[in-house]
């Protein structure tokens, strides 16, 4: 599938069609630091992102990393829903951080919680390879009409 054949809808696309439907792919920041999907739909969205590479100075995973993956999750899951009238804007987040991680590789799960006409909501769990939870966000986009300058 070419970036022009536009599907009719994002559900049930395979993770790489999607991604190439998108202007810069994951983007510049999600590729840095190395958020892979692994599951999208408007309901559930997974994605696994690496600890080395995106710590703060004392070698513990980066609330702020913990805070861009969620981020990613809950607009992917956004845009999916919103898709094709509308686009998908983050307009809130929040982030409690529980432990954290000093190596592997954390899993990032976004379900949603709201799934409207112009907002959607999803709650992140993150957790690092043990299943042991280092973090609960919560999301809102609003869903505006597609090519809105917001």
């Amino acid at each position: 599938m070419t970036k022009r054949e536009m599907p009719a809808t994002l559900e049930g696309l395979p993770i790489d069609e999607y991604l190439a439907l998108l202007p810069a792919g994951m983007g510049a920041l999600n590729e840095r630091m190395g958020i892979e999907l692994v599951e999208i739909s408007a309901q559930r969205i997974v994605a696994t992102m690496p600890v080395e590479g995106n710590t703060q100075p004392f070698g513990l995973l980066h609330g702020g990393a913990s805070v861009v993956l969620a981020e990613t999750l809950g607009s992917v899951g956004s845009s999916i829903h919103a898709y094709p009238d509308k686009m998908a804007v983050g307009v809130d987040i929040n982030a409690t951080h529980h432990r954290s991680a000093m190596s592997g590789t954390v899993t990032g799960v976004a379900t949603a919680i709201h799934l409207g006409r112009s907002s959607a909501a999803y709650e992140v769990i993150i957790t690092n390879e043990e299943g042991k939870r280092l973090c609960t966000s919560r999301i809102t986009c609003a869903l505006v009409p597609m090519g809105s300058k917001g």
